[in-house]
């Protein structure tokens, strides 16, 4: 594991592949170390992270690879379950991916003989995002490019069905409101949809389009963030359903919206792959500028670690990681 003087990236992890998304297990594993998971053309890989700025012991950054999942198929999207856990006996990782065969896979495994996959069907078009139930892990939501979020159970049966008016491009699941789902379509719209009434109780409109991507903030539930054309946008929910705050960020298009785990006013947002390069901009509500400027080969999904100021952008044969203040 080497830090990169140049471009201020703080870490690199190897990987045999291009990195088509890149997530940190937000939920508490049992274990000192970080759970990852990143996928590329054809595979799934699970590894474990600590960081010289949580241990002392640690010179730079440890990485080590617990299993590769064979995918067969691009994968779009990962979501991690809070059923996994590392101090059980034996161990279980259980996460699920959404790929460009327009299925969801759930896998279930102990790291050692244990390996399922469940192949779930239904999207007529591409997955954009898939979402764990943050508490039991007990139920997967999905929203796809097809006009539908969708709620499933583990075994792969439909529970909730939501008709959207235009492609869902991020749904989101709060550990303090486990009853409602956030979806974002790409027309600008985010609704909120109460799972026992299956009824949308409240909207947000970004006014501009396209939405690309939206976030919740975990350490504040009234909090929405989202890009949308080259601008941020963050709404305070009891005060508007227009934004708050917004501000042109990325020249060409903004393209993915992630609030850090640690920080209800510290988040990042990607530009559009480039041609050779994506901006990655860290950013805080009390600064007016960018807090952090990164910049990543051709890089594609954003992920916070769950206690450290820290991100995680893929790339080619590469994960990146920058380190910010808080």
């Amino acid at each position: 594991m080497k830090q990169d003087p140049t471009r201020n990236i703080a870490y690199t992890v190897d990987c045999e592949d291009y990195v088509h998304v890149v997530k940190f297990n937000p939920f508490d594993s049992g274990d000192a170390c970080s759970l990852i998971a990143y996928g590329g053309n054809n595979y799934v890989v699970i590894g474990t992270c600590r960081f010289q700025e949580e241990d002392t012991e640690v010179e730079g950054m440890q990485y080590k690879t617990l299993r590769t999942f064979h995918h067969g198929i691009r994968v779009d999207a990962i979501a991690w379950s809070p059923e996994t856990r590392l101090d059980a006996v034996p161990p279980q990782i259980r996460f699920c991916t959404a790929a460009s065969d327009r299925k969801l896979r759930l896998f279930t495994s102990d790291l050692q003989d244990k390996n399922e996959f469940k192949t779930f069907d239904g999207h007529s078009d591409y997955i954009n995002d898939v979402v764990f139930a943050p508490n039991e892990g007990q139920e997967v939501a999905s929203v796809s490019d097809d006009h539908t979020c969708r709620v499933w159970d583990l075994e792969g049966n439909e529970k909730a069905h939501f008709v959207l008016r235009s492609p869902g491009m991020s749904v989101c699941w709060h550990p303090e409101e486990a009853f409602k789902l956030m979806v974002a379509e790409k027309n600008g719209t985010i609704r909120f949809y109460d799972l026992i009434t299956q009824q949308a109780i409240l909207s947000l409109e970004c006014e501009q389009t396209p939405l690309m991507s939206a976030d919740w903030c975990l350490k504040n539930t009234l909090k929405i963030g989202a890009v949308a054309g080259s601008d941020w946008l963050i709404w305070d929910i009891t005060r508007s359903s227009y934004p708050q705050d917004k501000r042109p960020v990325h020249v060409d298009r903004a393209r993915l919206f992630r609030w850090s785990q640690v920080n209800e006013n510290l988040f990042a947002t990607t530009g559009y792959p480039g041609k050779t390069t994506t901006q990655l901009l860290v950013h805080h509500l009390g600064h007016p500028q960018p807090i952090l400027t990164g910049t990543a080969a051709v890089g594609s999904g954003l992920t916070w670690h769950r206690t450290l100021p820290l991100c995680a952008v893929g790339g080619d044969h590469k994960i990146f990681f920058w380190v910010t203040e808080m």
